[in-house]
């Protein structure tokens, strides 16, 4: 979803599922145009059980071959796999810190290294995808035109 200004809505995450479905849509977004993403949202968030994070993060090999038959979603395998080990990793992380918010927080203020920090940690997420899942969030980021200049875009 977008607002009148054409940016994304911005979310106050509630769960963990919050925020693999906003990274999750950035990884399907890669190399898409947002208007596929947007028309399969609906049977994505089926598919992958509404992003209820222990029921993504449980799914397996067959449960994968199975969404590469599925007209519902974008049937990138390496994408769908992702979205399973975002949840997987998503869960350590909160594990590890308490929670996703803290753990942002230990990236620092410079956006570069959260960018570099976030593309490590999680598939399918490249720095626009991290600049959206901040963005989405709530998190603090340079404004978009200033990010897109630094990047020669």
């Amino acid at each position: 979803m977008t607002n009148e200004y054409g940016a994304p809505d911005q979310i106050t995450p509630r769960t963990l599922g919050d925020y693999l479905e906003v990274m999750s849509r950035a990884a399907f977004q890669s190399g898409m145009s947002w208007k596929i993403v947007e028309a399969k949202w609906a049977g994505t968030r089926e598919a992958f059980h509404n992003f209820e994070i222990d029921a993504v993060a449980e799914m397996n090999a067959d449960d994968i071959d199975a969404l590469t038959q599925d007209t519902r979603v974008i049937r990138n395998r390496r994408k769908l796999e992702a979205v399973v080990a975002n949840a997987q990793r998503l869960i350590n992380l909160e594990r590890q810190h308490g929670s996703i918010k803290i753990y942002l927080g230990t990236l620092g203020n410079d956006f570069d290294a959260k960018v570099k920090r976030l593309r490590k940690d999680f598939k399918f997420l490249g720095d626009f995808g991290s600049y959206y899942l901040l963005y989405v969030v709530g998190e603090e980021v340079p404004p978009y035109r200033e990010y897109r200049s630094a990047r020669g875009k």
